[in-house]
């Protein structure tokens, strides 16, 4: 099976690399062919747009920016379902909106094509170690079907149901680590400010009931004041307002996520600091 890969960011990369290592014939495009140079040095090809890379590949994964990007490498002049043909597979693991899947879904359907919204979790750490949890909505055929490449970069792959529900898991798993990116940043400003060793406040609180992700993949971090990204701020951000963009329109009201988008939106917005990791949220306490 070719596989082509449209997105060589933190993420795609390590995707990409764990592909490679388990010989799959892999080529990748992206916007910026400086930023795919790590995997082409591996082993991976390169073609000049999204359209060249559905005419050369049995199967192709996306993992983008924003909405905006999965619709212009799907729908655009030059994009994917320009040179799609019967029986490909198109899967995007963006963390997108459930409506865009549904619609990419539909018009794959009427090309004969097969299309899953297959959303990831794991940050850099996970692409990078190959156990990254893959959610997924679509034909739960077409799922089984592509659950072997699912294997080569994650330790859990899940099928939720029709298209859209892989988004909407993401959904749920981003509204769950707003609030553990929250509790883990409030809870350093205290115990700096009650004077505790905060190594080892961390090392005590992940052996007990307040153990989590972001404690232990992000406290470390922020105590060696590294800010590079294993998620961008930015894309957090984006996935908290589509979050509760869903929200809305299921009548829902999410006090807490509201907060955790508005102090993102303090970092991202007014402090410009969206490159940064999600880990820099502990920037508006400590400068």
């Amino acid at each position: 099976m070719k596989i082509g890969f449209i997105g060589t960011g933190v993420m795609g990369t390590g995707i990409i690399e764990n592909l490679l290592k388990n010989d799959a014939d892999v080529t990748v495009y992206n916007r910026t062919k400086a930023h795919a140079q790590q995997v082409l040095d591996q082993g991976a090809k390169w073609v000049d747009s999204p359209r060249e890379l559905a005419e050369n590949s049995d199967l192709v994964l996306t993992m983008v920016g924003y909405p905006s990007d999965v619709e212009k490498i799907y729908f655009g002049d030059d994009g994917l379902f320009k040179a799609a043909r019967q029986g490909q597979y198109f899967v995007d693991m963006t963390t997108s909106k459930p409506s865009l899947a549904k619609k990419i879904f539909d018009h794959g359907q009427k090309l004969g094509v097969h299309i899953l919204d297959a959303p990831v979790s794991g940050g850099d750490v996970g692409a990078k170690n190959g156990t990254l949890t893959v959610m997924v909505g679509g034909e739960q055929a077409d799922f089984e079907k592509l659950k072997p490449v699912f294997q080569q970069f994650s330790s859990s792959d899940t099928y939720f149901g029709p298209a859209g529900a892989g988004q909407n898991t993401k959904m749920a798993n981003q509204i769950m680590i707003a609030g553990t990116m929250t509790g883990m940043t409030e809870m350093l400003v205290y115990a700096k400010k009650a004077g505790l060793d905060l190594p080892m406040v961390c090392q005590t609180l992940q052996s007990g009931a307040a153990e989590n992700f972001s404690l232990g993949t992000y406290g470390p971090r922020i105590l060696r004041d590294d800010y590079t990204p294993g998620f961008f701020a930015k894309h957090f951000l984006k996935d908290l307002r589509i979050a509760l963009e869903e929200a809305d329109e299921m009548n829902l009201d999410l006090p807490a996520t509201k907060q955790a988008k508005q102090l993102y939106e303090q970092l991202v917005d007014d402090q410009k600091l969206g490159n940064d990791g999600t880990q820099a949220l502990i920037k508006l306490w400590w400068h």
